[in-house]
């Protein structure tokens, strides 16, 4: 009999764990889906100036902080080595959260094969995202 009670109170402590476990998950995702509202279309015109040739105005979608440590002309040159002319397709991933920012991994697709990968950090100033660092990715 002590046998069964163990294995009811076992089972019942697992499944209660478990059920902690997925609403702790289910919180998580919810408060990241909710603060990295807005970035998606931060990057979509992000990408969008850069193709229309207006860098500057993808220049001061940056953060303070990135124009203080990246000039505008290492900001072209930047750009320029990337080659983005030969991609077409643009994929962003899952954010992740990491000391009160959002990361981002966008994928560009060229008609091709050819991918290139970049993580993109976002800082929210004024109540608006702004990208705080661009990072190639092999």
């Amino acid at each position: 009999m002590d046998l069964a009670l163990a294995r009811d109170i076992g089972t019942k402590a697992l499944l209660a764990g478990a059920g902690a476990l997925l609403l702790y998950w289910t919180i998580t995702a919810v408060r990241l889906v909710f603060s990295a509202r807005g970035i998606n279309p931060l990057v979509k015109q992000f990408f969008t100036q850069v193709a229309a040739g207006r860098i500057d105005a993808a220049y001061l979608l940056t953060t303070k902080t990135y124009r203080q440590h990246v000039n505008r002309q290492q900001f072209i040159r930047f750009l320029a080595s990337l080659k983005l002319n030969r991609y077409r397709n643009l994929k962003s991933g899952r954010p992740r959260l990491q000391e009160g920012q959002v990361i981002l991994t966008i994928k560009l697709k060229s008609d091709g094969k050819d991918e290139l990968k970049m993580d993109f950090t976002f800082s929210k100033i004024d109540d608006s995202w702004r990208v705080d660092r661009i990072v190639p990715l092999n």
